[in-house]
């Protein structure tokens, strides 16, 4: 028997429960639908925010190490001075070049306005490759004002880049379950 895959959101918001979560959440949700993997309790960097700058810091060190040991990483920021939150980069700053090798990683930015539509390719994609990510489909940057459209939004996504999606899941793990939902 094939291990079951796992998904973990990582949101970079420094408010709870922001609209950011909840697309992340929604891409998560359509994922695990498509390839049977199950989705792991959402991290929220704001619920960490005061702990952040301690080293060591056991609390923050367990998340690092929930992240690193994703199959699937949402990576979810709202887009700040064009790119992502600065909570977002110093939880990410405590992972080692290659910290996340092995791990696909997904990622994702909430827009104010189109004009900030690359600051998903050209800031957040560069951070996970540095670390070792796989991020084998376009990142998502998705306008903030129609999150009550996330459902329908994402669901044109993924029908885009399921493809590549579930080539690299199937590929990291092994298995034929993956690739088979795919055709």
């Amino acid at each position: 028997m094939v291990d079951m895959s796992h998904i973990v959101v990582l949101v970079g918001n420094p408010q709870l429960s922001s609209r950011t979560r909840l697309v992340a959440e929604e891409v998560a949700r359509q994922i695990a639908g498509r390839s049977g993997a199950e989705v792991d309790e959402t991290i929220e960097l704001a619920s960490v925010a005061d702990t952040l700058f301690r080293f060591p810091d056991d609390t923050v060190d367990a998340l690092s190490a929930r992240v690193a040991d994703a199959d699937v990483l949402i990576v979810a920021s709202p887009t700040y001075k064009a790119t992502y939150t600065g909570l977002l980069k110093a939880f990410l700053d405590r992972s080692p070049t290659g910290g996340l090798r092995g791990v696909t990683a997904i990622p994702l930015l909430t827009i104010g306005a189109p004009t900030h539509a690359l600051a998903v390719e050209h800031g957040l994609r560069p951070l996970l490759v540095e670390l070792g990510a796989s991020t084998p489909t376009r990142g998502i940057a998705f306008p903030a004002a129609d999150v009550d459209r996330r459902s329908e939004i994402v669901a044109a996504w993924l029908d885009a880049e399921w493809q590549a999606l579930a080539g690299a899941l199937s590929t990291a793990r092994g298995s034929e379950a993956v690739a088979s939902a795919a055709r």
